[in-house]
Formats: C-alpha cells, structure tokens, sequence
C-alpha cells in the first residue's frame, strides 16, 4: 500500500497516488485532460513537505472526486521538476487540460489550501472560464496580445481575483511594451497568492522587459560578441536583447555559452539569468526544455 510524505495512508479513493517519471503522462497529462490534478513535489528531508502533506490530502478528501492528487520525490524522480524549474519544496502545481495552470510554493495553511483547490475546481466545473483562459494563452502564445488581453479581462470581470488571468493580463502588456499596466496589474494579485505559478512567471517576464531597456540594439551586440567571443558582458546583454526580440532558444544559448566558458562569471549570472528566463518562458515552453537540458549536460558533465 502506498504511504504519503507524513507516514499516513493515502486516500482509498484514489484521489492521491505516487507518480514516477514514466508515469507522470499518463497520471497527470493525460489525467488533468478529465479533471484537475495536484503535483506535489517533494523529499524525504523537506520538514515542510511533511507538514503540507496532511493539508493537501484534507483538502482533496474535501474536493469529493473534483481534483485529484499525486505525489512526486525530487530525489527519486529529478527529470521532471528540473524541466519545469522547480527549484525549491513543497512545490505543488495544478494541471489543468494537460497543461500547468496554477501553484503555489511553500506549505500554506489549511484555508489557503483550500482557497486554492476551490479556485481551481471552480475553474473546471463553470467550464467558460477555463476555456476563455486557454485561449487567450493560446493567443499570448501566438503574440496577439490584443486578443489576449481581452479574452483575460473577460475572465476577470467575473473573477477579479483570478491569478491566471491576472498573471496573463500582465504577460500581455509586457509583450506589447505597457510594463507599467503590467506592473499595477501584478500589483492586483493577493498578497498571499504572489508564489503561485502563474504570477512567478508573470513578475519574471517583466522584470526580463525591464532588462531589455539598459542595453544596446541587437545587432550593435552582435558585433561586439563577434570581434571579442570572450566578452561574457557583451554576450550576456546580446543574450537579454535577443530575448526581447523573441528569439528565445538563441538568448539561452549565449547565456549557456557563458556558463560552460566560465561558470563563476558575474557571481553565475549567466546561469542565474538563464533560469528567469525560464521562469518567464513557463516550464513546457519548448526554449525552457531545450535550455534546461542542455544546462544540465553542461552542469553535469
């Protein structure tokens, strides 16, 4: 029988598993695509896992067959948190439709666990706002952000304090250069739902846009990365230049480039640049897969 994070015998509905690398596809992918599903990721030393555990396996008992649960060891199982950054626990993301649609870090009380299981079982039970969300990502992804933001906002006039759709809503502005809008939207967002996923992500792509404005135009860096290839500032500016032009997979490869030349750089400020931009791109984006593999290749090599 399997035994949760705390010691305690899970659920005997079925509402919380263990879930494995190989797996993880078809118990949270394919799973999400029919209701919500919990990751908690964990480890055996983390105390305040532990702590979290009972809360979360309360919390979806509660849920009465809306979401479900599943557990995964960082130890044990390290592709999958590494791929979506997950760098610090009790970590615990929500996929929705097969894809990660909201999280928080850190073990939160009863009530905010219970907040945040109610938002996202709302969310899959209206239906309407699940759906308008998925579009206007569908959108973002596309670089319309006109379109985005007002399939956001429509979200929000029913749910003003729905993370995902504010979180969006500031990735929309940013994208089209508003970073102030972006700012006072961010500003909108609880204050004890500022860890979720969603408005991670958000706060990481402004900050990147904020980054764009300090340095020169890409071809200017270019030159310079060219003339002098051991230039690691030149380089990683071009790295922060080309990110706002939207070539992601190029800026990781300059920010990699400097890592496996000289990995204390700056204080590692290639490879701590690399992972905001990770934050900012989302964990399934395929420049964050891409790069997150390749760094490992170089870490570990």
């Amino acid at each position: 029988m399997l035994q949760d994070i705390a010691g305690a015998t899970p659920a005997a509905d079925g509402a919380v598993k263990d879930v494995t690398t190989q797996s993880f596809m078809k118990d949270v992918i394919e799973e999400s695509k029919r209701q919500p599903v919990l990751v908690d990721f964990w480890a055996e030393w983390c105390g305040p896992c532990k702590q979290l555990a009972p809360v979360l396996e309360k919390a979806v008992k509660a849920a009465k067959g809306k979401v479900k649960l599943t557990k995964m060891d960082i130890d044990k199982h390290p592709a999958i948190p590494g791929q979506m950054g997950i760098q610090s626990i009790p970590a615990v993301i929500a996929f929705v439709n097969g894809q990660p649609a909201d999280g928080f870090l850190g073990a939160l009380p009863e009530s905010q666990v219970n907040d945040f299981i109610a938002r996202i079982t709302k969310d899959k039970l209206g239906g309407e706002a699940q759906d308008l969300l998925k579009s206007a990502e569908e959108a973002l992804a596309k670089g319309n952000a006109d379109e985005a933001v007002e399939l956001f906002a429509a979200v929000l006039q029913d749910e003003p304090s729905n993370v995902p759709a504010l979180a969006g809503l500031a990735r929309a502005h940013v994208l089209t250069g508003a970073l102030e809008q972006a700012k006072e939207t961010l500003a909108l967002i609880p204050e004890p739902k500022r860890n979720d996923a969603a408005a991670v992500a958000a706060r990481s792509a402004l900050e990147v846009a904020e980054q764009a404005q300090s340095v020169g135009p890409v071809g200017e860096l270019e030159q310079k990365v060219a003339a002098n290839p051991l230039d690691h500032q030149a380089r990683f500016e071009l790295a922060v230049a080309l990110n706002a032009a939207g070539k992601r997979e190029e800026a990781a490869d300059h920010l990699l480039a400097i890592v496996k030349r000289d990995r204390k750089w700056n204080d590692d400020g290639a490879r701590k640049q690399l992972v905001q931009f990770f934050d900012a791109w989302g964990p399934t984006d395929e420049a964050t897969l891409s790069g997150r593999r390749k760094l490992s290749s170089i870490l570990f090599a």
